[in-house]
C-alpha cells in the first residue's frame, strides 16, 4: 500500500477542521489553566503531558494543512496519532481533579 493510500482520507477539509477543532481548545487550556491537569494528589504527569502534546502538535500540523515528506515524520505526526493523544488529553483534563 503506497503512502498516497493511507493519506488520502486524511487530506479532506472535514479532517482538517477536526483536527485544529481538538487541537485549539486543549493547546488553551494547557497555556491558560494548566492547573486544571492536576492529577488527585495535586501533580502532574509530566510523561501524560507530554503525549498530549505531541498530540496537539500534530493536530496543529495536520489542521493547517502541512504535509512533511520524510516517512519519519509522516508517521509521527499522522492524524489518527495526533487524534488518539488529543483524546487522552481531553479524558484527563475531564477526569481532573478541578472537575469533581
Amino acid at each position: 500500500m503506497t503512502a498516497e493510500a493511507l493519506n488520502g482520507p486524511f487530506r479532506h477539509a472535514v479532517g482538517r477542521a477536526l483536527s485544529l477543532l481538538m487541537a485549539v481548545p486543549l493547546s488553551l487550556v494547557l497555556l491558560i489553566h494548566p492547573a486544571s491537569m492536576l492529577d488527585a494528589n495535586g501533580h502532574y504527569s509530566h510523561g501524560l503531558l507530554m503525549l498530549i502534546m505531541w498530540g496537539v502538535a500534530g493536530g496543529f500540523v495536520h489542521g493547517v494543512g502541512f504535509e512533511p515528506r520524510a516517512m519519519a515524520w509522516r508517521v509521527v505526526f499522522h492524524p489518527l496519532l495526533a487524534w488518539a493523544l488529543m483524546a487522552l488529553g481531553y479524558g484527563m483534563w475531564l477526569t481532573a481533579r478541578q472537575w469533581l
